[in-house]
Order: C-alpha cells, then sequence, then structure tokens
C-alpha cells in the first residue's frame, strides 16, 4: 500500500483545495506553507484519522470555520462557534468606513449592536486604542465568545452588555460617537437560509423573521438618541437593500448618507451622521 503523505491526504480528502489545506493545517497544528514545504512527508495515521473526519463533516456542509473554531478578521484571530455568525470580508468594509469616521487621539465612544464573535468591536478597540467600545448581544452565549476573544487579545477598552439592540445599553445615553451593526438582514423564508454555511450558522444573526428590514428599523431609529450631535451610524445591509436602508436613515434625520460598496464591488454598507444642530442638515 502506497505511503500516505501530505500531499496524497490532501487528494484524497473529496475537497476543494483552499478548505484540504485549512483543515489540515488546523490537525498539524501547522500553517499552508509548511504543507506546501512538507508534501512528500508521511502523514501520521492519527493525524490523517483526524482530518478525514473533518474533511467528511466539511463534504456535509458544517462551516470551516466552525471545525477549526478559528476564524481572521481585519488582522484579529477571533475564536467562532456555532453560537456566532461567522465574520466575513465584507463586514471589514463597515469597520473601515468606521475607523474612517473616529478620530485617533481622543477618547470617544462606540456601541457594536449585536457583536456576535466580537468582529467588529474588537477590530475597532484594537485600531482605536482611546475608544471606550460597548459590544451587545442578546445571546449570551455569543457575548461569550465576545469577551472570550477580547481577554484572549488583551483589549481592555471593550465592556459587554446582554440584550436586544439599544435596551442592552440601558441607561447609557452619554452619547456615542459612533453606533455599528451588522443586523439580520436575511428575508424570513428566502432560500439561501437553507444553503451553503447558512445552514449552519445561527438564525438569530441571519433573519429578524420579517421582510429583512425589522432590526433595521429599529437601529436606525433609535440612533438620533443615542449618538452625540455630529456622531455616525454604520450598519451593515444586503446586496439589494441599499436604496430602502439609506431612505430609512433620511427618515431619521441622519444627514451626510453614504453608501459603500464590498471589495466584489455590491453595495454593502451605510453610513449617516447626526446632524450637529438640531434641523441644520449639516
Amino acid at each position: 500500500m502506497d505511503e500516505l503523505t501530505v500531499r496524497r491526504a490532501l487528494a484524497q480528502s473529496g475537497l476543494v483545495p483552499i478548505d484540504a489545506q485549512v483543515l489540515l493545517a488546523h490537525v498539524l497544528r501547522a500553517d499552508r506553507a509548511w504543507l506546501v514545504a512538507h508534501a512528500t512527508d508521511a502523514l501520521p495515521r492519527a493525524a490523517a484519522d483526524a482530518f478525514f473526519d473533518l474533511a467528511k463533516r466539511r463534504r456535509d456542509g458544517e462551516p470551516v470555520a466552525y471545525l477549526t473554531g478559528r476564524r481572521e478578521f481585519h488582522g484579529l484571530d477571533l475564536v467562532v462557534t456555532p453560537a456566532v455568525l461567522i465574520p466575513r470580508p465584507e463586514t471589514e468594509t463597515l469597520v473601515d468606513c468606521a475607523l474612517e469616521r473616529l478620530p485617533v487621539d481622543r477618547a470617544i465612544s462606540v456601541a457594536d449592536l449585536g457583536t456576535g464573535s466580537g468582529a467588529i468591536a474588537l477590530a475597532i478597540a484594537k485600531a482605536r486604542p482611546l475608544a471606550r467600545v460597548v459590544a451587545t448581544d442578546a445571546s449570551d452565549a455569543a457575548l461569550a465568545v465576545a469577551r472570550s476573544n477580547g481577554e484572549r487579545l488583551g483589549l481592555g477598552n471593550v465592556s459587554y452588555a446582554s440584550g436586544d439592540w439599544y435596551d442592552a445599553l440601558g441607561d447609557d445615553r452619554a452619547g456615542f460617537d459612533a453606533i455599528v451593526a451588522n443586523p439580520p438582514y436575511v428575508a424570513a423564508g428566502d432560500a439561501h437560509l437553507g444553503e451553503g454555511d447558512l445552514r449552519h450558522e445561527p438564525a438569530l444573526a441571519l433573519t429578524p423573521g420579517d421582510d429583512g428590514f425589522g432590526a433595521f428599523r429599529l437601529i436606525v431609529a433609535g440612533a438620533p438618541d443615542r449618538l452625540v450631535p455630529g456622531g455616525w451610524l454604520v450598519v451593515e445591509h444586503g446586496y439589494d437593500q441599499s436604496d430602502a436602508v439609506r431612505a430609512l436613515f433620511a427618515d431619521a434625520g441622519l444627514v451626510a448618507i453614504e453608501a459603500r460598496r464590498d471589495l466584489a464591488g455590491l453595495p454593502r454598507v451605510v453610513a449617516g451622521r447626526k446632524a450637529q444642530e438640531p434641523g441644520s442638515g449639516t
């Protein structure tokens, strides 16, 4: 019988190369560059068994991020579990859009509503060390993942609050320089919810259970009361929701409304600012 090598195991996995490489690197506690350099090395039986078990689970549809328990986001190595949405590259567009609007040289306050793994809150906290960031989530299991990530990354400028949207902030009405959110925005009954990785992700993080705009309506309408004059609301949305989300921003009296596309060129983020003076439009 031919010796099972790293290269042969990858070829026999039945996976696309990137998934196979990530899973085998995880099993071997190595990186993908190591796999290339050691392609002809013999693979120990225990490692092979563990790898082929993960490969089968991936073929059955489980997301790679849940199988490895990790995901890279905006330069951060995050732990993820089935309790949280898997951070995606398009959400980095939201972080970049928010950071462009947040000063580096003074204390500021930021609220991340529906933080999940903590990806957005932690990326902002890392890039803005003078910021006070509040990460909220209605799921205590998700909030535990976010808190664990923050502690592991040594980000002490983040606090965590449990509750639905603004309810989680309680009496914290001192005013935020920015409110950011990647809320559930897939319409109930959308066929995509039964496809691919979405089948395994928490439903409450994907759909608000209506036309896809329920969470947006609450977040946008409540933002002016929580933002300081000149403070920003920045949200992620579905690729076909930009016009409707911008209309919600305008109805709430937000100004300087801007749409932003992700790296794939799809409309993905809307930002708007609370006017400096009531009724000023500036």
